[in-house]
């Protein structure tokens, strides 16, 4: 199985992805796993998919 180049980290408050090609964070705080999220930056990075889910997490955040 391959390396995933995308992972979701504990940090204090929650969340944060981790980005090993570029070695930094990627994206927000988020107070749940992004586990869908992780899956199709993972996978397929469908933009409007990641776009969509995106949205949703920072509803979930508010």
């Amino acid at each position: 199985m391959s390396r995933r180049r995308y992972v979701a980290r504990g940090v204090p408050g929650g969340y944060r992805i981790w980005d090993n090609r570029a070695r930094r964070w990627w994206g927000d705080l988020y107070e749940l796993c992004p586990d869908d999220l992780l899956d199709e930056l993972n996978g397929g990075a469908n933009h409007e998919k990641i776009a969509a889910l995106l949205r949703r997490y920072r509803i979930l955040k508010r």
